[in-house]
């Protein structure tokens, strides 16, 4: 395998930035120095660690600006959005920083008389963090502000995509004053992150990818270790326009969910179903939303709404996609081919397929991760759960409604981590952010998040002893 990596620009196709991936014995010196800091972190009260939290905001939002560039660069995200992913960076671990003191806090029991008994939230001691390229803030500050609040160091691996986005957060927090080693980036390679995760260092792993990858990470940690893995994988996120839903409303919101950011989400719309009574109209004003909100354009560019694939194999697989769809009936209503822009980029023209069906397993029950979304017409609410319920997935699920009733009765029968009502592609802090089926395990966020990157200790003590 190579020593070094490229970073290419998706639009342009220059290169942004080479790294170097680190040796084994450069892997070994990175752990041991997250081992130290941690020892002595864990023995810092929440109080510096809060402190040091919102030291690392005050940093990052210093350098928001050369962050939301470099992201746009590295993977082809609109600048706009990329500044928006920073925001929502910093408003995220300000989130968990106001959640930390009750999620943090020691549990106590039911008084007993002559004991005292309480639970503790323990650091697991050094955390790995496998981060995605397609949001590569937010994904990661799920994990590195929780584990650095918890008492925990962090090694961040990120995508090879994305990487200058792991040195930015180890920039901000060494800006911010924390201990050498207490949050580094790390530039490694598959065989070298399976020696990572062997190492007796390693108290918690978070994986953000495919679901291939999830199997042999929790493969790599079940060889030798009993450690927790929290997985975030795939996503086919379905949404389903009921027949009183707000029509102009809905159509406006599935369309930015199915193709912001480039349709590159784990929770973005990937199918829509839609009741016979409203189908026809509801495909007539997505198709005019979608000329009202994509432009296809120069990332840099302010007015550019849908900038390029950040992966170069993207495009051909979107393309057999629409292929498929087309052979078994379904009806391209707009794009579907690879194209660029000024002869620059590997741009997806947005797709909208009507009269999808799950015969079309690529756009229908298989992950896409690009612009292309498919329609299907349902009779009733029932046969809108059965076909949301049919995917290996069920990261996020959305009802577009006027009946709360039925958003309820809906809700509790689809098989998913979260469930949204005239809302999707959305992430509220506090909230568990989950996975069933093949979309992982574990969970980020909210008080629960802080479970992941902490350890449970029972203390019972007998303060009396005479009798």
């Amino acid at each position: 395998m190579a020593d070094r990596f490229q970073i290419d620009n998706p639009f342009s196709g220059e290169i942004v930035a080479e790294r170097r991936y680190l040796s084994a014995n450069e892997v070994e010196g990175a752990l041991a120095r997250a081992s130290r800091a941690q020892r002595s972190w864990a023995r810092t009260p929440l109080e510096a660690r809060i402190a040091l939290c919102e030291k690392f905001c005050a940093a990052f939002e210093a350098s928001s600006e050369r962050i939301a560039r470099e992201i746009t660069q590295q993977m082809g995200k609109p600048l706009a959005q990329a500044k928006g992913e920073v925001r929502t960076c910093v408003a995220r671990a300000r989130a968990m920083i106001a959640l930390a003191p009750e999620a943090l806090r020691d549990d106590p029991l039911v008084p007993v008389p002559g004991f005292t008994r309480f639970v503790r939230h323990e650091p697991v001691g050094v955390v790995l963090d496998i981060s995605a390229w397609n949001y590569p803030l937010l994904i990661t500050v799920n994990v590195v502000v929780p584990a650095v609040l918890a008492g925990d160091s962090v090694l961040i691996k990120h995508a090879t995509r994305t990487a200058l986005c792991g040195e930015a957060f180890e920039r901000a927090f060494t800006e911010a004053g924390a201990p050498e080693g207490l949050v580094q980036a790390v530039q490694a390679d598959h065989e070298v992150v399976a020696k990572m995760i062997a190492r007796p260092e390693i108290g918690f792993v978070s994986f953000t990818g495919s679901v291939r990858g999830g199997h042999e990470v929790y493969r790599a940690v079940a060889a030798s270790r009993f450690i927790d893995v929290g997985l975030e994988l795939g996503g086919k996120d379905p949404a389903y326009v009921a027949p009183d839903a707000d029509l102009s409303y809905a159509i406006e919101n599935l369309v930015d969910g199915s193709f912001y950011n480039a349709g590159q989400s784990c929770c973005g719309i990937e199918r829509i179903y839609v009741h016979a009574s409203v189908y026809d109209r509801f495909l007539e004003g997505a198709l005019a939303e979608m000329r009202k909100q994509l432009k296809l354009g120069d990332p840099l560019d302010a007015a550019t709404t849908l900038g390029p694939m950040a992966q170069p194999d993207a495009p051909p697989k979107l393309e057999a996609q629409v292929e498929e769809a087309r052979r078994k009936g379904g009806r391209v209503l707009c794009g579907g081919k690879t194209t660029t822009v000024g002869g620059k980029g590997r741009f997806f023209d947005p797709c909208l397929i009507a009269d999808a069906s799950h015969k079309m397993h690529g756009l229908m029950v298989e992950e896409s991760f690009g612009p292309i979304v498919g329609v299907a017409k349902v009779a009733d609410d029932d046969d809108a759960v059965r076909l949301m319920n049919d995917s290996p997935y069920g990261l996020t699920a959305s009802i577009w409604t006027k009946d709360q009733e039925r958003a309820f009765r809906i809700g509790s029968q689809v098989e998913t981590g979260t469930f949204f009502m005239n809302r999707c592609d959305y992430l509220d802090p506090q909230l568990p952010w989950t996975g069933v089926k093949d979309s992982g395990k574990g969970n980020s966020l909210s008080r629960y998040g802080f479970l992941s990157v902490t350890r449970r200790k029972s203390f019972h003590l007998r303060t009396q002893t005479t009798r």
